[in-house]
């Protein structure tokens, strides 16, 4: 059995079902290339449409043309990267224009977006958290709250509101228009008058990518309140869709979600939950708005646990035994859209003992000490002497022309066939020659291999002292320079 190895072209990702044809008595694989039904192509981000699932040409296009190349670094575990190219390919194409292709691209927009993974890691234990509790306190074997059960739960809060200060922190930068962030800002500089509309369409536009882009790093779980949380984030609670597939919290629910600083005011001088974390940030917090930027040189275990959390690369993870959803798990184990390749877990062979990416334990709830925050208040900080500098991938014009120009692409390699595999190439090209014997194809490859050593000892036998070898091919004797 030959096995043709085309990385390039072979497609991983298969989408249909088998079934028995029994007019040639084998198994017919029959893939979903062409789904009729909306619901299972496209799923609906904030009114846009992205792509839920692709068929076998797409994924062969989006393998061979868009995804990273094999000399980027770490091009064989799954990076922030490699999760924004697949949603700017399943992204509509309203979408592709150069400012928002070009603005994703950008490390400002790159740490925004690892914050968020980072955020909704925790936020989504607990959630989960909160509702296994809902169901302990309800019933009639209900749970009696003790008090340190309320100290750990705000315990919990506060961690989270951390994390939502991570966020406000690479947000406010880009809204404030620093650095490379300039020129998305959204007042012009001279005149000081504000693109409404556009600044509109094109926040829209990064906050439906983000919501996906935070949804595949998850696992595609939690889609309803991933998609919740995010819009609350970014617009406040007055903005929020009623949508019916959104959890209701309780009071209490929602100050242990929500955190200590979230205030609702009238919607005319609303600010965002990130803005109002930034509002009042603790003293013992303020090192949390330099991680990233500096080493942080104290005594608060608290701070070293977010500065760790933060820095450490999606690739070296595991060494620190941290889950941030699929960044750092090796490629080999997800298909092209990112999804679990089950088999390919099972002959991994993890078990509870070895499971460096969190497959096979749960992700879990560190207990803290009641009196962490105590402790917490007496820690020291100390002046700090290092800087942290950050290494991203670079990003040329070509590579946004590229995806600008992203659907004519997929339409030009669709109608030139250019997208088909080895085995259907191969497949084509003996039915074009249907003339030719195999006795013939051999002769002439034989012939081919003959012309090609023989222009090699040509230029080759001269300048090297070499020793003659002799190498029988299909029962004839040939000399040749090696």
């Amino acid at each position: 059995m030959i096995r043709i190895h085309a990385d390039s072209f072979a497609p991983k990702y298969k989408s249909g079902k088998w079934s028995w044809d029994k007019n040639t008595d084998a198994l017919h694989f029959q893939p979903h290339s062409d789904l009729e039904d909306v619901n299972e192509r496209f799923i609906e981000t904030n009114g846009y449409q992205f792509l839920r699932m692709i068929n076998q040409e797409e994924e062969v296009i989006f393998r061979k043309v868009f995804t990273r190349s094999k000399l980027t670094y770490d091009t064989d575990m799954v990076v922030i990267n490699d999760v924004r190219d697949l949603v700017l390919f399943m992204m509509p194409k309203e979408f592709l224009s150069m400012k928002f292709l070009e603005f994703m691209h950008k490390p400002s927009v790159h740490r925004l977006l690892h914050a968020l993974i980072i955020y909704f890691e925790y936020f989504l234990r607990l959630v989960e958290f909160m509702l296994i509790r809902r169901d302990e306190l309800a019933g009639n074997m209900a749970q009696v709250q003790s008090e340190q059960t309320n100290e750990m739960k705000r315990i919990f809060s506060i961690y989270l509101s951390q994390y939502r200060m991570l966020v406000a922190r690479n947000y406010s930068v880009i809204i404030m228009g620093e650095g490379d962030m300039s020129k998305y800002y959204h007042t012009k500089p001279i005149v000081n008058i504000s693109s409404k509309i556009k600044d509109k369409y094109f926040h829209e536009q990064f906050l439906a990518v983000a919501i996906q882009i935070v949804w595949i790093s998850m696992h595609r779980r939690a889609y309803f309140v991933i998609e919740m949380e995010m819009n609350r984030l970014f617009r406040s609670e007055h903005f929020l869709a009623n949508n019916p597939n959104y959890l209701k919290f309780t009071p209490s629910e929602r100050s242990l979600i929500y955190g200590r600083n979230n205030k609702m005011v009238n919607y005319r001088a609303q600010c965002s939950p990130m803005i109002q974390e930034l509002n009042n940030v603790a003293d013992e917090d303020l090192p949390i708005l330099w991680i990233g930027e500096r080493k942080y040189r104290g005594t608060d275990h608290r701070i070293h646990e977010l500065e760790l959390e933060y820095i450490v690369p999606g690739p070296q993870l595991r060494m620190i035994d941290i889950s941030h959803g699929i960044l750092g798990h090796p490629k080999s184990l997800y298909n092209t859209i990112l999804q679990l390749d089950w088999p390919q877990v099972r002959y991994s062979n993890f078990s509870q003992m070895h499971d460096p990416y969190y497959l096979v334990r749960q992700p879990n709830l560190r207990i803290p000490n009641i009196d962490e925050m105590h402790v917490r208040r007496m820690s020291k900080d100390y002046e700090h002497f290092y800087k942290i500098f950050r290494i991203y991938e670079p990003f040329n014009s070509e590579l946004i022309v590229k995806w600008s120009k992203r659907d004519k692409i997929i339409k030009d390699f669709a109608s030139g066939g250019a997208h088909h595999d080895i085995f259907m190439r191969c497949e084509k090209q003996l039915i074009k020659e249907e003339d030719r014997h195999v006795p013939q194809v051999i002769a002439d490859y034989y012939n081919l291999l003959y012309k090609f050593r023989k222009k090699s000892h040509i230029f080759l036998g001269d300048a090297t002292q070499t020793k003659s070898k002799r190498i029988r091919l299909k029962g004839r004797d040939r000399f040749f320079h090696l």
